[in-house]
C-alpha cells in the first residue's frame, strides 16, 4: 500500500465540471509528476456541500486541512510549486480570502451538526476504503452479527428517526410494518427523486456519500426480510448516478452486497433505476409504477406500500436522507440520536437554503431550531441590507411564512401548524421586494405543470388557480377572486388522490392569509406593491438624474426610449414592454418603477 504526505480532494460536482474542475485534475497531476511528487501527493475526486457556482472549482488539502477556491487550470503551477515543494499556503486562493466566504466545505457554520452530512467533501466517494476508514459498513456489520432484526427496528424506534423525504412518518414503525407484512419477496427502495426548485439535499449525498445510503439500505432490508433493492433517481443527476453505480460495484465486490453478506445467511443487492424528471414520481406510489415500467402516476391507499408494493409485494421506502442517517443510529445508539431535537421530531434535518439570503447553499442543523436562527446566523442575513419579508419551506407544496413566525422552531409539527411543512428540507428566503402573488402563481404554474393528470381535483383545479393567479398578476382580477381562490384550495385539498395535488393549494392558502393586502392591492388598487408584476408598474426616466449618455436607448429593445445626447431620455409606455434592461443599464439610478 502506498502511503501519501498529502491528499488533494477535489470538487467535481456538475457546476465545478462546468468551470473545469477536470482541466484542473489533469493540470494537477502533470504538475506533479514534473514537480517529482507524484509519489508524494494523490489528488482524489469528491463533491462538495456549497455554492459551486460563487467559489468552485476548489480543492482541500489533507491534513493540513487547507481550502482553496476559485481555481484555473493556469494557477495550478503555482500552487503546486508554493504549497508542496515550498511548504506554504498560497492565501491568494485560501477560502478566508473570498468575499464572506463561510463556505460549506469548511468547518460547520455557527448552529450546524452534521450527522447526515459528515463525510461530505472529506472522503473520496469513489472510493470505498475511504468509507470504511471513517467506520463505514460497521453498523452493517453490528447488525448482522450482533443484532437480530427485531433489535435493529426496535433502536431505529428507540430514536425516533422520522422519514426525512416530507411526512415525517416514523422510520422504525414503517419498518416494523413491512416487516410484520406476508408475502415473499420483500423490497426495500431508495426515494431519490428530488424534484423540488431549488433543492439539491439528496444529490449531495449521493455525489459526496454513497456508501451511507447503500449501508442503511441493506440495514433495512436485514430488518424487514428483504434481498433485493432499488435506488430510483432522476435521470437530471448523471454524477449522482454514475457515483451510486461506483458504490454499489465496489461494495459487491468487498462482500458487501450480493450473497452471504460478510459470511452471513443474510443477501441482499442493489439496482438503479432512473427516473425520467416526473415531479409526481416523487409520490412512493408513482415511484412504484415507474420502476414496474408503468406510467407514473398514483395510485389510492390503503392498500400501503408496506402491505402491497412493488409488483404487489411488501416494500418498504425512505429516502436518501432517511437511509444516510441509519447507519450513524444503529452505531453510535438510539440514544445519541434523540439526544438532539424536540420531543417529537428527533436528530437533525438538512436543508437547501436558497433564496435572498447571504450564504446559500446546504446546511444540516438540529430539528428545533427557529427559522430566526437558520436565515440569520447560519445563512448570514438577508442580501444587501434588505429587510426579510417571508420564507418558503417544503418546495413548491410548502406555505409561505411571514416575518411573525420567525422564531418557529423548525419542526414537523411546528410547521405543519403554521400552515406550512417540512418536505424534503427546500427553504426559500424572500426580501420586501418580492411579491407574494407572484410567489403563489409562480409555484402553482409548476404543480400545475407536473400533475399527472389522473384525478380531476388536481388537473382541472390547478389549472383554474393558476389562471385566476395570473389574472390577478396580468392586473385583470376581480371582486369575488380572493373567494374563489379559497373555496378552491379547499376543494383540491380535501379531494386530490395524492400528496402532489393536497398540497398544491399550501402556497396559496398561506400567502392568502398573511398576505392578503397585496392580493386586495394588485385586484381594487390594480396596483403591485412589490413592483413585480409588469402590467402594473411603469419605468420612468428622472428628469434630476438623467445625463443623456444614451445607454438606456441604445439597450432598449423595443426602441422605445427617445431623446437627445445628453438631454433628457423619456419612455414611452405604450411601446415599453417592461423588461427592466433600462433599469440595469443605467448607471446614474436615473429609471424608476412606479
Amino acid at each position: 500500500m502506498t502511503f501519501f504526505r498529502s491528499h488533494i480532494l477535489v470538487s467535481i460536482d456538475p457546476e465545478c465540471q462546468a468551470k473545469g474542475a477536470y482541466q484542473i485534475i489533469d493540470a494537477l497531476n502533470d504538475e506533479l509528476v514534473a514537480q517529482g511528487l507524484i509519489g508524494e501527493v494523490q489528488v482524489l475526486e469528491t463533491s462538495r456541500i456549497g455554492d459551486p457556482a460563487a467559489y468552485g472549482p476548489d480543492i482541500m488539502v489533507y491534513p493540513e486541512g487547507v481550502h482553496y477556491v476559485k481555481l484555473t487550470k493556469d494557477d495550478i503551477h503555482n500552487l503546486v510549486k508554493e504549497h508542496f515543494l515550498k511548504g506554504r499556503a498560497v492565501e491568494k486562493f485560501l477560502v478566508e480570502q473570498a468575499a464572506k466566504s463561510d463556505d460549506e466545505l469548511g468547518p460547520p457554520k455557527p448552529k450546524e451538526v452534521r450527522v447526515v452530512l459528515r463525510n461530505c467533501g472529506v472522503i473520496d466517494p469513489c472510493n470505498i476504503e475511504d468509507y470504511i476508514a471513517v467506520d463505514g459498513y460497521m453498523a452493517l456489520a453490528k447488525s448482522i452479527s450482533e443484532l437480530t432484526p427485531e433489535e435493529v427496528i426496535d433502536t431505529v424506534l428507540k430514536s425516533g428517526l422520522r422519514g426525512r423525504g416530507g411526512a415525517g412518518f416514523p422510520t422504525g414503525r414503517k419498518w416494523q410494518f413491512a416487516s410484520g407484512s406476508k408475502g415473499s419477496p420483500k423490497y426495500i427502495i431508495c426515494n431519490a427523486d428530488e424534484g423540488d426548485p431549488g433543492a439539491f439535499m439528496n444529490r449531495r449525498v449521493l455525489e459526496s456519500d454513497p456508501h451511507a445510503v447503500i449501508e442503511g439500505m441493506a440495514i433495512a432490508a436485514y430488518a424487514i426480510g428483504s434481498s433485493q433493492g432499488y435506488i430510483y433517481c432522476r435521470a437530471e443527476y448523471p454524477e449522482a448516478v454514475r457515483t451510486l453505480r461506483i458504490a454499489i460495484k465496489q461494495a459487491r465486490e468487498f462482500g458487501l452486497l450480493g450473497s452471504n453478506i460478510l459470511g452471513s445467511d443474510f443477501s441482499f443487492d442493489l439496482e438503479v433505476r432512473m427516473g425520467a424528471g416526473a415531479f409526481v414520481c416523487g409520490e412512493e406510489t408513482a415511484l412504484m409504477a415507474s420502476i414496474e415500467g408503468k406510467r407514473g402516476e398514483p395510485r389510492t391507499r390503503p392498500p400501503f406500500p408496506a402491505v402491497k408494493g412493488l409488483w404487489n409485494q411488501p416494500t418498504n421506502i425512505n429516502n436518501v436522507e432517511t437511509y444516510a442517517t441509519v447507519p450513524q443510529v444503529i452505531l453510535k445508539g438510539a440514544e445519541w440520536f434523540a439526544s438532539m431535537g424536540t420531543e417529537h421530531s428527533k436528530g437533525t434535518k438538512t436543508f437547501a437554503l436558497a433564496g435572498d439570503v447571504n450564504n446559500t447553499g446546504l446546511i444540516e442543523v438540529p430539528m428545533g431550531i427557529t427559522l430566526r436562527e437558520i436565515i440569520f446566523e447560519v445563512g448570514g442575513g438577508i442580501k444587501n441590507g434588505k429587510n426579510f419579508k417571508a420564507i418558503q419551506t417544503g418546495g413548491p407544496m410548502g406555505g409561505c411564512l411571514p416575518a411573525s413566525d420567525l422564531d418557529l422552531p423548525v419542526d414537523y409539527e411546528s410547521l405543519s401548524q403554521a400552515g406550512s411543512m417540512m418536505g424534503s428540507g427546500g427553504m426559500i428566503v424572500m426580501d420586501e421586494e418580492t411579491c407574494m402573488v407572484d410567489i403563489a402563481r409562480f409555484f402553482m404554474e409548476f404543480t400545475q405543470e407536473e400533475s399527472c393528470g389522473k384525478c380531476v381535483p388536481c388537473r382541472v383545479g390547478t389549472r383554474r388557480l393558476l389562471e385566476i393567479l395570473t389574472d390577478i398578476c396580468d392586473g385583470k382580477g376581480k371582486a369575488g377572486d380572493i373567494e374563489t381562490l379559497e373555496m378552491l384550495c379547499k376543494q383540491i385539498k380535501q379531494d386530490s388522490l395524492c400528496g402532489l395535488g393536497q398540497g398544491a393549494p399550501n402556497p396559496v392558502e398561506s400567502t392568502l392569509k398573511h398576505f392578503r393586502d397585496e392580493y386586495e392591492a394588485h385586484i381594487f388598487e390594480k396596483r403591485c406593491p412589490a413592483k413585480v408584476c409588469r402590467a402594473m408598474i411603469r419605468y420612468e426616466i428622472l428628469e434630476d438624474a438623467c445625463t443623456g449618455c444614451t445607454v438606456c436607448a441604445r439597450n432598449c429593445p423595443v426602441d422605445a426610449i427617445t431623446g437627445e445626447r445628453r438631454q433628457t431620455h423619456t419612455i414611452d409606455p405604450d411601446m415599453c414592454v417592461r423588461c427592466g434592461i433600462c433599469l440595469q443599464v443605467c448607471n446614474f439610478n436615473a429609471v424608476t418603477i412606479n
